[in-house]
């Protein structure tokens, strides 16, 4: 589109991008409880994984939206979670954020593709869950003559809404972004936001972090580094000679770093080469996150870059967090509250490093040499701006005239021996200041400490700080603690404990176990009113009449209610309930009062207005309900009740509203869940029917409507119809849904699959005993579906300590369905937890070539079997032959038997003495093939391989090479940790160090390696162990649980057999080698090394 000068211009159209597409979403569920991501909980249920992304490319057509004035030109992908694909600033022909010319994506996200590029929007938690997913979108015309992009999104894993309004305005150069994030739910839930824009980045670039930033932190705050200059050990490398870590260059290794406090309101990134940058403006009370994160500029990193572009890496991304300072750091968000915010992204050129910036101004000034070096840019143009630099009361330099994003001002003024805090500049526009500047005198700055990790409930001393602690593992969905221990450690020294009793109960609620939350309630109140009736906080009473709600009990409800309405802070969601029970008891006079003192608490409850426009209707006030549903849509364009209303009330056709809602299933059954509540069964049984889909849960939720409406003829129509509804994907995930399921199973007792879905449902809510039932019914019913016996492997396994039933009914699933590689991997997991002998599970796993080659790891597996069975050459072809995608933060599994197949290989080679073949194979082994999609992380030591090299030249006469391979070989930690982590030193590098010391003469040296082993084995053999507080990335998808200390022990015993076999007690070191390999007999290094002493 031809732009329009001094005008905005917004449009869509379809553009082609190159694409790597992705599989088809698995069709299990995935209960991954264990699972750490990002510093929290990794589940990702009800959203299905998707973990296959294709290997060429194509041609792609997407639905581009783009805005445009005359200094920036902004692209966004509403299909792709609605980011911003391009910003590209006008006036120097600069992407001022990263511009990815493929949607490449790779395994990064909650729930699998991610792409690099744009900026991304995380919420509510970090990678957002609809990232890769489309989103509703508008277009606006705004009266100022700006432009919006609306984008909306609710959260299928907790219920809550976010709208993001981007917006660009005539002749200025940033971009606007407002966002609303609301909680439509009855309880309480958490987020976070973190826009997350990437910035291309060269040996040029810099993170512009403010300079009040003197400290920087890692995930969950538990580690901390002095910025800019790191002199310490951080991300396990060690940067003790003193390095500036806000340059890309300096940073070998994976790496995030959070600001710890700034009062300023600015981040960004600026390349010195090109003179150009980006900025984040936002004011810091609301946003104070301030993060960089980067892949690190050493070969790992290449490898990802690789792996997320053709040709545009690398990047970094420059995270701004609002209502957060770290990741992860949760808000709460009440039920019907709405948090709003703005955030501006803009260029900005030729300044450098930022001393202070605004939306209007972005300045610099600092003392070089004997001058004060100043440089000024602005967004918009302004014709009659001044600069002022002062040295007390006297002026140092004045600048008058026009100030644009094309007329930047610098200067060079000289200013003595001045210290460089006794400077001030200040811009103005014409008498109004816009920016200014002073520097802080510098001083020592304390570094603050990390975070602890929570004590074990026993050892807490007070029920304050039970409670507190369990509300911060459910505040920010920690991924290794539960809450439960606390609050139960609190009511076993206090059984009354109010605030422990309500907390316990709404933790209770959401797991729908409404009768024990009521126990729970009810005694929080018997507390709270043991001196009088009326208690300071009404909580527990709105809470209790959620729980009598959700049982049924509408009269009870009603009461609790009520009495939740004598203190202000209940009265928002207490009226609106009270209102929907009126309602449900035809009282429209008694609801619409009850409404309008919901919204006297807060006008903006999306709910309770669609709620009001209803009761409007049922009231026969038609003209008032269709006024008060267009002012609705001017709080929120995507308040389907309003939009459902509105379109009834003028007769349209209701096109428009299916448009936005795109045949969105979730989207349907909210907008039915809504209109249930609010007695509207006619109208939700009429929006059902309007989605398109033969989807079992709108099926059901219809039945439901019909049962309600005393309609039993349709209602078994539709549960007959949901019965034999396609269950692909029909993972149910509200509290509603229970009500819904239970009832289908009550009408229709022959449906297998309704307690299929309620037992989903009751597993991700940790109610595993009665989905274990529910399961079992469901295949007493019907024993066909595939499913259903995998889930109840599960159960049985994980749960009831029954590894013999999960066997048999993993086996019979996947015999249901030969063509399910994700069961073929779970099954596989199994036998081999289950001690099956490696040429048995290789031989089973070959039965089924076909299915297994659908997936990456199932193909790793295979090769760690043949390295096991001493097949390395068909391992070594096996992993040749095919393009790998790990998961981030789950590298090093295809690498390490990359190693493992040459390393045998090399190992045979030397029997027979074929030193020249033996050190190709090693040679090999040092470098990664761009294939297998991982690069060599720095810091790694390739102990073993640089041995065998040592041997192999000592062997053909070389003796000068083998001392230098020897000496690499002693290199690297000899610390012992305890494994769990793709980055932790494999513990028979150790081994490999001594052996190398051995061969230079040190036996003092290589003795001390050797009894490092034993000690920490001995040491540690009887811990008791679980993953730690503060794990921030254990992404594997692995649903059956390891018990961790027999994983330790196990672990244990292998360090003292190779502590031993280094000391030369070989035959301790063989008995230690066996016993391993009786409790584990696929453990592949007890079984290269056990080989060796044969």
């Amino acid at each position: 589109m031809k732009h329009a000068l001094h005008q905005v211009e917004v449009w869509e159209e379809s553009v082609i991008i190159p694409t790597y597409e992705v599989g088809e979403p698995d069709a299990n569920p995935m209960f991954l409880e264990k699972r750490v991501y990002q510093g929290s909980s990794g589940k990702v249920y009800p959203l299905p994984v998707i973990d296959k992304i294709k290997d060429e490319k194509a041609d792609k057509a997407y639905r581009a939206v783009w805005l445009e004035n005359g200094y920036l030109r902004i692209m966004l992908l509403p299909e792709l979670g609605g980011r911003v694909q391009r910003a590209y600033d006008k006036t120097n022909g600069y992407d001022f954020v990263y511009y990815n010319e493929v949607i490449k994506p790779a395994l990064v996200g909650l729930t699998g593709p991610w792409i690099s590029g744009g900026i991304e929007f995380n919420w509510p938690q970090h990678h957002r869950p609809s990232t890769y997913s489309p989103t509703d979108y508008l277009l606006l015309d705004n009266g100022d003559g700006s432009k919006t992009v609306q984008i909306n999104d609710v959260d299928a894993m907790y219920g809550t809404k976010s709208i993001a309004s981007f917006t660009l305005y005539p002749d200025k150069a940033y971009l606007e972004i407002k966002g609303q994030l609301y909680n439509r739910t009855p309880l309480p839930q958490t987020f976070l936001w973190w826009a997350n824009p990437a910035v291309a980045v060269n040996d040029n670039t810099q993170s512009i972090f403010p300079p009040d930033v003197h400290a920087v932190m890692d995930h969950g705050k538990r580690a901390v580094s002095r910025f800019p200059i790191a002199t310490g050990v951080y991300y396990k490398h060690d940067y003790g000679e003193g390095v500036d870590i806000s340059r890309y260059k300096n940073i070998p290794v994976p790496t995030s770093y959070m600001a710890y406090h700034s009062d300023y309101n600015f981040v960004g990134g600026y390349d010195y080469g090109v003179e150009a940058g980006v900025l984040h403006i936002a004011d810091h009370h609301v946003s104070p996150g301030k993060k960089q994160w980067t892949w690190g500029c050493g070969d790992f990193g290449r490898a990802w870059d690789r792996n997320l572009t053709d040709e545009n890496g690398p990047y970094i991304e420059l995270m701004t967090g609002v209502y957060t300072d770290n990741q992860p750091d949760f808000t709460w968000l009440k039920p019907f509250e709405e948090k709003a915010f703005t955030q501006y992204f803009m260029p900005y050129k030729q300044v450098g490093g930022v001393s202070n910036a605004s939306t209007e101004a972005v300045l610099r000034l600092e003392k070089v040499g004997e001058a004060a070096e100043l440089c000024v840019y602005a967004t918009a143009r302004y014709e009659n701006a001044r600069i002022l630099l002062t040295r007390g009361t006297e002026t140092l330099y004045t600048y008058e005239g026009v100030l644009s994003p094309n007329d930047i001002c610098r200067a060079s003024v000289p200013c003595g021996d001045t210290e460089e805090s006794g400077l001030r500049i200040s811009v103005y526009d014409g008498q109004r200041l816009m920016l200014d500047y002073q520097p802080r005198p510098r001083q020592v700055e304390k570094i603050p400490e990390p975070a602890q990790a929570a004590p074990e409930p026993a050892q807490i001393a007070t029920n304050e700080e039970l409670y507190l602690t369990a509300m911060h593992l459910e505040q920010y969905r920690h991924a290794t603690y539960e809450p439960d221990a606390y609050y139960l450690e609190g009511l076993k020294r206090d059984p009354l404990d109010s605030r422990i009793n309500n907390a316990y109960g709404m933790l209770l609620l959401r797991r729908g176990l409404f009768e024990q939350a009521e126990m729970c309630l009810r005694r929080a109140i018997r507390r709270l009113t043991f001196r009088n009736p009326n208690p300071y906080d009404s909580e527990p009473y709105y809470n209790l009449g959620l729980a009598l709600l959700y049982q049924g009990r509408c009269d009870a409800a009603f009461d609790a209610f009520y009495k939740a309405t004598w203190t202000a802070a209940q009265q928002e969601m207490a009226f609106y309930y009270l209102a929907c029970i009126a309602r449900r008891k035809g009282c429209a006079e008694d609801a619409l009062q009850f409404v309008e003192r919901s919204l006297t608490r807060n006008t903006r409850n999306v709910k309770a207005r669609g709620l009001k426009g209803v009761i409007l209707e049922a009231l026969g006030r038609k003209d008032e309900a269709v006024a008060w549903y267009k002012e609705n849509l001017l709080v929120d364009r995507f308040d389907y009740v309003s939009r459902v209303g509105l379109d009834v009330l003028t007769g349209s056709d209701g096109r428009e509203t299916e448009a936005l809602l795109r045949g969105e299933v979730n989207s349907y059954l909210c907008l039915a869940r809504d209109l249930q509540e609010m007695d509207c069964h006619a109208r939700a049984l009429a929006a059902l029917s309007r989605c398109g889909k033969d989807q079992p849960m709108l099926r059901y939720y219809a039945a439901y409507s019909y049962a309600y409406l005393g309609d039993r003829e349709n209602a078994e129509r539709e549960l007959a119809l949901a019965a034999k509804a396609p269950p692909l994907y029909c993972f149910p995930n509200s509290l509603e849904d229970i009500a819904v399921l239970t009832l289908a199973m009550e009408l229709n007792p022959m449906d297998s699959k309704a307690p299929y879905y309620l037992a989903n449902l009751f597993y991700d809510r940790k109610r595993c005993k009665e989905a274990q039932t529910l399961w079992e019914k469901s295949v007493q019913l019907n024993g066909n579906y595939p499913t259903a016996h995998r889930n109840l492997a599960l159960a049985y396994f994980n749960k009831a300590n029954q590894p013999e039933r999960a066997l048999a009914s993993l086996t019979r699933a996947f015999m249901l369905d030969t063509a399910d590689a994700r069961v073929l991997l779970e099954l596989d997991q199994l036998h081999k937890k289950l001690g099956l002998e490696p040429a048995k599970r290789l031989d089973f796993l070959g039965q089924y070539r076909q299915t297994a080659e659908k997936r990456d790891d199932i193909m790793v597996e295979i090769a760690t079997l043949l390295n096991l069975l001493d097949r390395p050459e068909e391992a070594y072809r096996l992993i040749m032959g095919r393009t790998f995608h790990p998961w981030e933060g789950g590298e090093g599994k295809v690498t390490g038997q990359y190693t493992i197949s040459l390393l045998r290989m090399a190992q045979k080679h030397i029997a027979l003495e074929e030193y020249e073949a033996a050190e190709e194979y090693l040679k090999k082994a040092l470098t990664f093939p761009k294939h297998l999609g991982e690069g060599k992380l720095e810091g790694t030591k390739d102990n073993n391989i640089y041995y065998y090299l040592g041997c192999v030249c000592a062997a053909m006469g070389r003796a000068k090479e083998a001392d230098r391979y020897w000496k690499l070989a002693t290199l690297g930690s000899s610390e012992l940790a305890g494994a769990m982590y793709y980055n932790d030193q494999p513990a028979d590098l150790i081994l490999y160090q001594g052996l190398a010391f051995e061969r230079l003469g040190d036996a003092a040296a290589a003795k001390t390696r050797y009894h490092r082993l034993l000690d920490y084995g001995e040491a540690h053999l009887f811990d008791e162990v679980k993953i730690e507080y503060f794990a921030v990335s254990l992404p594997d998808l692995q649903l059956f649980e390891d018990n961790l200390t027999d994983r330790n022990r196990l672990h244990c015993q292998y360090l003292i057999a190779l502590g031993s076999h280094g000391m030369g007690d070989l035959e301790r070191a063989r008995e230690m080698y066996d016993l391993v390999l009786k409790k584990e007999p696929a453990h592949l290094g007890a079984h290269i090394h056990r080989a060796l002493l044969a």
